[in-house]
């Protein structure tokens, strides 16, 4: 082969390769809404524990405990503000210190800024435990708002090491009141409204967040759906898209737990209650916060086509959209 024929072959089989990974990137950046107006971002879908969960020998944590996967971050979501150049966090996690990179690297911020604010659901572990993260031992934080619940607030100053948060201005708490709603910027407004579920240190809410141009609803800790007052159809239906408690995809799950002591909607039994709802409303629903052992975190299984196939969504951290 001449040196020319060569040379020619090399360009060739160089642009075949690096086409795929130009439209890939494309794609990406598509996926980012071209950083304007406000989007929400998945930045979690795992249940507080995480995936792998400590002790577990089962098949679904195995090869994670070498090999973590990263999207196995525990439930959370972010909404930037690309007008005002600002960003909140709805949870805040063990994950927390990935997770704000994912939010900071999405504003193209070259700096690990801490987040305009961060609302908490409730006092359970995979819910507020990464405010450690904003405090003396890591990032020095300056108040940086939390907002909370009466009860939520409470817990977080009168126990340590969280009450060290706020002595050393390191967080500053915002009250909130149910269905009460807290406007962030001129386009973005959140409400907090009340769930049953178990509350020893806190109440639990979920939230409802109002863009310009979408609503979204985000519970992803509750009980049972009979237990609330408030009908989740008619509340999805009000939305345009739902994020929905999917801890466990039925009671056959577990066989080690009493399921009556964590009695979270199961994804089947949700799927039953909804069934009854045309395409377009179920396309809403996208199931988030799985336990480790929950199938339909596997693509492979069958567990997850059937969501799928019953026209709902499993929430995969990295998705986004504008609101």
């Amino acid at each position: 082969m001449q040196k020319t024929e060569l040379l020619a072959s090399l360009i060739i089989g160089f642009v075949v390769l690096v086409l795929p990974a130009c439209n890939e990137t494309k794609s990406i950046d598509a996926t980012h809404n071209e950083k304007n107006g406000i989007t929400l971002i998945v930045l979690g879908t795992i249940q507080d524990a995480g995936s792998p969960q400590a002790g577990c020998k089962k098949k679904c944590c195995i090869g994670l405990y070498t090999s973590p996967g990263i999207n196995r971050k525990v439930v959370s979501i972010g909404v930037i503000d690309y007008e005002t150049g600002k960003k909140w966090m709805f949870e805040a996690t063990p994950d927390f210190a990935s997770q704000l990179y994912t939010l900071n690297d999405n504003m193209g911020a070259e700096t690990a800024t801490s987040p305009d604010g961060i609302f908490l659901t409730h006092a359970h572990l995979g819910h507020y435990t990464g405010l450690m993260y904003l405090g003396k031992e890591a990032m020095g934080a300056s108040t940086v708002p939390v907002y909370a619940m009466p009860r939520m607030k409470r817990f977080l100053t009168k126990n340590g090491p969280w009450s060290q948060l706020v002595t050393n201005t390191n967080i500053k708490l915002e009250p909130l009141e149910n269905n009460v709603t807290i406007q962030l910027s001129p386009d973005l407004q959140v409400t907090p409204f009340l769930v049953p579920h178990r509350d020893e240190f806190s109440e639990t809410v979920g939230y409802r967040i109002e863009g310009p141009s979408k609503k979204v609803l985000f519970i992803p800790d509750i009980d049972k759906w009979a237990k609330w007052e408030t009908s989740i159809i008619e509340e999805i239906q009000k939305v345009d898209l739902a994020y929905l408690d999917a801890t466990f995809y039925d009671g056959e799950e577990l066989n080690n737990r009493d399921m009556s002591e964590i009695p979270h909607p199961f994804i089947a039994e949700s799927m039953e209650l909804f069934k009854g709802l045309p395409a377009s409303e179920k396309s809403k629903v996208h199931f988030i916060h799985f336990n480790h052992t929950n199938p339909a975190l596997d693509k492979r299984n069958s567990k997850y086509s059937e969501v799928i196939e019953n026209g709902f969504n499993i929430a995969e951290s990295g998705d986004m959209f504008n609101l």
